[in-house]
């Protein structure tokens, strides 16, 4: 046996250790009993020791040394464990362990908290997890920026400074646009109740429509949706409102994406580090063109239309044109996941700022509601009005994931020069979408991107997909045609 494939015998186990780790996450989010939480943060950080020592047992750096790539696929399993096996080794694995026993019991206290509209209680534990991740970064870092060190957790290659520069060019065009728009005549808004069995049923049919296999695969409910799992087993989760359907049918579009991307990539792949998304911005890139550029394209949701008339009725929209205003409708609003493509990304860059600010030093825990609510009247021009709908709508910050929100709005930039790309290559897309038909242009991101997993960088991958090196260009170019014509501008 060579050194490099003892390596990947070794890194399987691995891949498949973390694997079960990530089913403990999905099970606590869906299906595990509240009186458990004491026991799963201990199993957490159980896991957590397990896998902190098997990314810097020894005997990895001794094949790392040894190993001789064959081809494109070792050399980039062989950069993917090499990065883990140096970043993971800076982390003293008390606190590894520390971190995952912590952000457990904090979801819990930050799902209560949120439910009781009290952020006082949750204060402490976010504080500790702040402290426990600053400490992360700082032996990650050395020299370098903290914050850095944890973005390249989840954008590897990215820098706060170079995400603050794009954020500043997407800045005034959609501050301006924002402004033409709220400034314009809105579309009617859905009224009236809507049947959440009825919802879950469709929403599995939209599933379907965009390729989610469920036989590797089952959909839940939890209160903030997300996707879990790679290769064979891969879940999703969606909510419901009984007076806002498209909540449930958009979640469920969106993380389809997500999963789509991880039943998508090449089998060879399976249980090796290529056989998860690269990053999250690209991960972001997959759910945000599904829900977006095609699931609220003018063509799908003429589709979509005639599905909700058989599902609910009559339900007070006139006709396909008026629906597709609706389903696209900018108004105020408090909560991200919500958000109308337009203003999505500003809710992004006030997270992304005040996380910066913390993981500086440069904001007090203590401070952050009044930071945010400060921010947030500046950023939209209204007051929020509960936690619910302010610093506790998020359930990441809880779980430690800072430098993660930033990747929300790369992965639209990333699907805006993707959407480009696609109409290029499908020239008849819009027809497919109008019957329900996501297949042509699921097909080409599974060809273009999905199969590749994490054989190239981030930045490598959109460029292989599209030709080009991603800008912000597209996605405002994509935002001002749309709404542009929606509004009349």
């Amino acid at each position: 046996m060579t050194a490099y494939d003892a390596l990947m015998q070794f890194q399987r186990e691995t891949e498949a250790l973390g694997q079960i780790a990530g089913r403990l996450g999905w099970d606590q989010e869906t299906m595990m009993p509240e009186g458990a939480t004491p026991q799963r943060a201990e199993e957490h950080g159980a896991m957590a020791n397990i896998l902190h020592a098997r990314r810097i047992d020894p005997r990895v750096g001794e094949w790392l040394a040894k190993a001789e790539p064959a081809d494109d696929v070792a050399a980039a399993n062989l950069r993917h464990i090499g990065r883990s096996f140096e970043r993971t080794a800076k982390v003293p694995a008390a606190i590894a362990a520390e971190l995952a026993k912590t952000t457990s019991l904090a979801h819990r206290i930050w799902a209560q908290s949120r439910a009781d509209e009290d952020v006082a209680s949750f204060l402490p534990i976010l504080q500790k997890v702040v402290d426990l991740r600053k400490e992360e970064a700082a032996a990650v870092a050395g020299d370098a920026d903290p914050y850095d060190a944890l973005l390249d957790d989840y954008e590897p290659g990215a820098t706060g400074a170079s995400l603050g520069a794009m954020f500043d060019a997407l800045r005034p065009r959609l501050v301006a646009l924002r402004a033409a728009i709220l400034d314009r005549p809105a579309p009617a808004q859905l009224s009236g109740s809507f049947d959440e069995a009825a919802q879950l049923k469709l929403s599995e049919k939209l599933a379907l429509a965009f390729g989610y296999n469920t036989n590797h695969g089952r959909i839940d409910k939890a209160v903030h949706p997300f996707s879990s799992g790679s290769g064979l087993d891969v879940r999703i989760t969606t909510r419901t409102n009984p007076t806002d359907p498209f909540n449930c049918f958009y979640s469920t579009i969106h993380e389809v994406g997500h999963a789509a991307y991880e039943q998508g990539i090449d089998p060879q792949h399976l249980l090796t580090p290529l056989g998860a998304g690269v990053s999250m911005g690209v991960h972001e890139s997959q759910s945000r063109i599904y829900e977006n550029q095609l699931g609220r394209s003018r063509a799908f949701t003429g589709w979509l239309y005639g599905q909700m008339r058989d599902a609910f009725g009559d339900f007070g929209i006139a006709d396909e044109d008026a629906f597709y205003a609706t389903v696209n409708r900018v108004s105020d609003g408090f909560i991200r996941t919500e958000a109308d493509e337009v203003q999505y990304n500003l809710h992004v860059l006030l997270r992304f700022d005040l996380e910066r600010a913390l993981i500086a030093g440069d904001l007090a825990v203590n401070d952050l509601e009044a930071a945010w609510n400060d921010r947030f009247k500046a950023d939209f021009g209204y007051a929020v009005d509960r936690p619910s709908n302010g610093v506790l709508q998020d359930v990441h910050w809880s779980e430690g994931l800072f430098g993660y929100f930033p990747t929300y709005t790369l992965g639209n930039v990333y699907a805006g020069c993707l959407h480009t790309a696609l109409r290029d290559a499908v020239p008849g897309l819009d027809a497919d979408l109008a019957r329900g038909d996501t297949s042509a242009a699921t097909g080409w991101l599974r060809e273009n991107l999905q199969q590749f997993g994490g054989l190239r960088t981030p930045i490598d991958t959109i460029t292989h997909a599209t030709g080009t090196k991603p800008s912000e260009g597209p996605l405002l170019d994509y935002l001002e045609d749309k709404f542009s014509s929606i509004y009349g501008l």
